[in-house]
């Protein structure tokens, strides 16, 4: 059961999506698109599943420094900077790489 919701406050828009257990939810200004957000939400999600193999509630909380890492390549500044999934895949599996490897 896939669940979207708008819910306007003032100057902001709450925009968030139901993935089985997970809610994700971004807080953005009015002036953003809601489906572009739930379209970013999508590949959001996309990723994290790629990155966690079937992402879960775990995942988020013992990895949330990873999934800042994966967010962080998807909108810097609030600008969406990447929505290709395979493209953020491929440059977090890089960045973990050089991080082990730095790691003695």
């Amino acid at each position: 059961d896939q669940r979207n919701y708008f819910q306007k406050r003032s100057d902001n828009k709450l925009i968030y999506r139901y993935y089985a257990t997970l809610c994700f939810v971004f807080c953005v200004d009015s002036s953003e698109n809601e489906l572009g957000i739930l379209d970013l939400i999508q590949v959001f999600v996309e990723t994290l599943d790629m990155c966690f193999e079937n992402v879960c509630e775990l995942n988020l909380i013992f990895h949330a420094d990873k999934v800042h890492t994966i967010l962080a390549e998807m909108v810097m500044r609030g600008v969406v900077l990447e929505t290709n999934v395979n493209e953020m895949v491929t440059q977090i599996d890089a960045q973990n790489n050089a991080l082990e490897k730095s790691v003695p």
